[in-house]
């Protein structure tokens, strides 16, 4: 079974998660040759504080 895990910095709609979900799974299960009821995909949203890039906070970015 596959899974995919998806980490953004911030927070998607539903709407954006739905479409995500929908893409992956379809590339997925094309490339893998994997059915797609059994392709898992996790979106983890991190709030910006939480993350750094060049050491600077992506809030202060």
């Amino acid at each position: 079974m596959p899974y995919v895990s998806i980490r953004v910095a911030g927070k998607l709609t539903k709407k954006q998660k739905e479409e995500i979900a929908q893409g992956v799974t379809d590339v997925i299960s094309k490339a893998a040759g994997k059915p797609k009821e059994s392709i898992l995909i996790f979106i983890d949203e991190e709030i910006r504080e939480n993350i750094a890039k060049g050491g600077v906070l992506l809030e202060d970015m």
